[in-house]
C-alpha cells in the first residue's frame, strides 16, 4: 500500500515521462508506440518502477533500448520536476503485460 505522497509522486513522474517519451520516443525507437501505464515509487522515493505498454516491435527489446537511455531520461525528468522533488528517483523500466494477462483470462473463461 502506497502513501498519499508516493501516489502523488508516481502520478507526477508518470505524466512527465509520458511527455518525454512522446517527444523523444520516435527518435530513440522509430516505428513503436510507447505508453507509460503505471509508475510505482518505493517508500524511500529512491526508485521508480516504470511499466511500459509497447506496440509495434518486440517489447523486451524496446524496453532494453529505453533502459539504456535511462540516464538521459532521468536528466530530462529532473529538469521538469526540479521544483517538486529534491531528488529524482532512479528509473527501472518493465514491460506491462497486464493486457496479455487479461486476454488470457477472458480466453479461459469462454
Amino acid at each position: 500500500m502506497q502513501s498519499n505522497r508516493q501516489n502523488r509522486i508516481s502520478r507526477l513522474i508518470q505524466k512527465d515521462l509520458c511527455e518525454i517519451l512522446q517527444l523523444h520516443g520516435r527518435e530513440w525507437v522509430p516505428g513503436v508506440m510507447i505508453t507509460v501505464t503505471k509508475v510505482s515509487v518505493t517508500s524511500d522515493l529512491s526508485i521508480a518502477r516504470v511499466y511500459l505498454s509497447i506496440f509495434g516491435k518486440d517489447p523486451n527489446k524496446v524496453v532494453g533500448q529505453i533502459a539504456s537511455r535511462s540516464g538521459e531520461i532521468r536528466k530530462q525528468l529532473g529538469l521538469r520536476v526540479k521544483h517538486q522533488l529534491r531528488h529524482v528517483p532512479d528509473l527501472q523500466f518493465y514491460v506491462d503485460d497486464s493486457l496479455d494477462y487479461i486476454e488470457n483470462i477472458e480466453k479461459l473463461l469462454k
